[in-house]
């Protein structure tokens, strides 16, 4: 009886050594930020909700950029960004149009559900009308964001200076469906897309519908982080984290086996890339590395990719670091 604790302890041991990032380097790589909307006018994300008016509650604006704009994307390459986080809706004569809220009332000067409007409405709108920092007594942007709103093909015509990150707002199949045939009719577009997620039926359809193409919904996100404490102690990565996002909220990163070094380099090894968010806050919203203080925080080095609401912020302070 007196070799059982022996043998616990020997097992303990063998399992921390073999999961240990002390005792392994990071794979190669750089740090690689993904900045979600682009540079974009920032707000608190405290009480936020789904339904939640965002643009209402903005911070007093530092700059003119505006969310899921060219040259708001323009601005996240510049300032550092790998990848841009963007949302799509499918509208009713075949574009995807480059917009954030389901539905018009809240930024722009018009009304109605964003997908159900074609793009010609769309492209005649004030996307800057709707943004207060102030509770309603001025409207910075008002009458400048007329004619902003971007089709997707026009983002990829204006050829950008990185990849990026489709996020469907839909439900709907056909989403995907589109996009897969979109991409597969122009190959070079489909170079400049990092990934897709969002909502699980044009995500799925979009996966099937093209080879190679990367990305995950909730429910995969969570089935992957799931199995993978199940197995990752002894090394494992199960299917639903290969060749794939990976995206992990900074407060319970530490709960996955070898993390950060030899998770990243088994995830690496398995085809998929490493995004790691801001803590996971439930109604919070899409939560960041958004202060100088997270990316202190950051393993260093750290070879995967960085989500962020404040790339013209976190951008030089990463590339600040030794």
């Amino acid at each position: 009886m007196k070799r059982v604790p022996v043998f616990v302890l020997g097992l303990a041991l063998l399992v921390w050594s073999f999961n240990s990032s002390l005792l392994v380097s990071a794979p190669e790589g750089e740090t690689r930020l993904l900045a979600h909307r682009g540079a974009h006018q920032t707000f608190g994300h405290e009480g936020v909700e789904n339904d939640t008016c965002t643009a209402a509650l903005i911070d007093p604006p530092v700059h003119g950029f505006l969310e899921n704009t060219l040259a708001g994307m323009e601005a996240a390459f510049a300032a550092g960004a790998d990848v841009v986080e963007i949302d799509v809706h499918l509208t009713p004569d075949g574009k995807f149009a480059v917009f954030h809220d389901w539905t018009l009332d809240c930024r722009t000067d018009g009304t109605g559900v964003t997908e159900e409007t074609d793009s010609a409405a769309l492209k005649r709108l004030d996307i800057g009308y709707g943004y207060t920092a102030d509770g309603g007594r001025t409207y910075p942007f008002r009458g400048k964001g007329v004619g902003l709103m971007p089709m997707l093909d026009e983002v990829f015509a204006a050829n950008p200076a990185g990849r990026l990150l489709i996020n469907f707002k839909s439900r709907r199949a056909e989403e995907g469906e589109a996009l897969a045939a979109l991409l597969k009719a122009n190959p070079a577009w489909r170079e400049k897309v990092f990934g897709v997620y969002g909502g699980a039926e044009p995500t799925q359809a979009a996966l099937a519908g093209l080879a190679g193409l990367r990305g995950y919904t909730g429910k995969s996100a969570m089935g992957c982080l799931l199995r993978y404490l199940g197995t990752g102690w002894i090394g494992h990565v199960p299917a639903a984290c290969r060749n794939t996002l990976v995206p992990v909220p900074r407060n319970y990163a530490f709960l996955l086996w070898g993390w950060p070094n030899r998770f990243l380099t088994r995830m690496k090894a398995a085809g998929s890339e490493v995004i790691l968010l801001g803590p996971y806050g439930g109604e919070a919203g899409s939560t960041g590395i958004d202060t100088v203080a997270d990316v202190e925080d950051l393993p260093n080095p750290f070879p995967g990719h960085v989500w962020t609401n404040r790339i013209l912020d976190i951008g030089p302070a990463v590339k600040a670091r030794p």
